[in-house]
């Protein structure tokens, strides 16, 4: 009967060495996703401002070549606003097909990662 205390008694510290690996094991796994996803998160903010800065400053390059083309400065930046309009609107009317899905996907790859 003693040996059977025994054997319960370790069976029991077993189960919680166990419980307690498996809890670490936990909290490390969600801190490595959590560190992934907020890495991703700045990267896709540094390459979205530099992104939009290189778009500004190629649209006015556009403009102004436009400009020297046609010959008004005005009409040049017309031209490229109404350039970047079409872009923008191809966009809106792509979004469910084709944005969001990649977006969407994007964030899965990196949360599965």
């Amino acid at each position: 009967m003693e040996e059977l205390k025994e054997k319960t008694a370790d069976l029991v510290d077993h189960v919680e060495d166990i419980a307690d690996t498996f809890y670490r094991l936990t909290i490390i796994n969600v801190t490595q996703k959590a560190t992934n996803v907020a890495s991703s998160a700045l990267t896709m903010i540094v390459v979205t401002i530099i992104g939009f800065c290189v778009l500004l400053f190629l649209g006015v390059a556009l403009s102004f070549w436009l400009g020297d083309l046609i010959g008004s400065r005005s009409g040049g930046f017309l031209l490229g606003g109404a350039f970047f309009l079409l872009v923008l609107l191809i966009l809106i009317a792509l979004r469910k097909k084709i944005v969001f899905p990649m977006i969407r996907n994007l964030i899965i790859s990196k949360v599965y990662d």
